[in-house]
């Protein structure tokens, strides 16, 4: 029984990696659980609460920092309150559109807000630039997270 939980770790830290690049998986989460779930399985006797509680917060760190890098990537390209709005709100519709709603989500939502709050198709354009340079750093954010869990985790392991 207790391989199948082993298993089950793996497998979780197998689609964290993989959530890491694809936008549609909570890749963060599903790494951390899968730590969790074998530091339990081990008695968290080669995994301690202090190891635990730093991929816990950078998990934290990684999954701020992606949800909020396409509206920070919007605002620094000078969008108006509606296109932030419209990035947000483009996030949540996009997450049940599939990859590419995940993908596209925020950048049409941020041009189209803009759009509606300015009538000008020029900064439209530009904030949808912004916001998209936003969503690929907080891709490299998170996966600079999964690899930080990773170190994490081997140097639990060698220490």
């Amino acid at each position: 029984m207790e391989a199948v939980g082993y298993m089950l770790a793996v497998v979780l830290l197998v689609a964290g990696l993989a959530g890491t690049v694809l936008p549609i998986i909570p890749g963060l989460p599903l790494m951390f659980g899968g730590f969790l779930l074998g530091a339990w399985l081990d008695g968290f006797h080669h995994l301690g609460a202090l190891s635990l509680w730093i991929m816990g917060l950078i998990a934290a760190v990684g999954v701020a920092i992606d949800f909020l890098a396409g509206l920070l990537g919007a605002k620094a390209s000078g969008a108006s309150k509606q296109a932030l709005w419209g990035a947000f709100i483009g996030s949540i519709v996009g997450m049940f559109l599939g990859v590419a709603g995940v993908l596209l989500g925020p950048l049409l939502g941020a041009m189209i807000g803009e759009f509606i709050a300015r009538k000008d198709a020029f900064q439209s354009g530009k904030v949808g630039i912004g916001t998209f340079i936003g969503f690929i750093v907080g891709a490299v954010a998170k996966v600079a997270c999964a690899f930080a869990m990773l170190a994490t985790f081997a140097l639990a392991l060698i220490l």
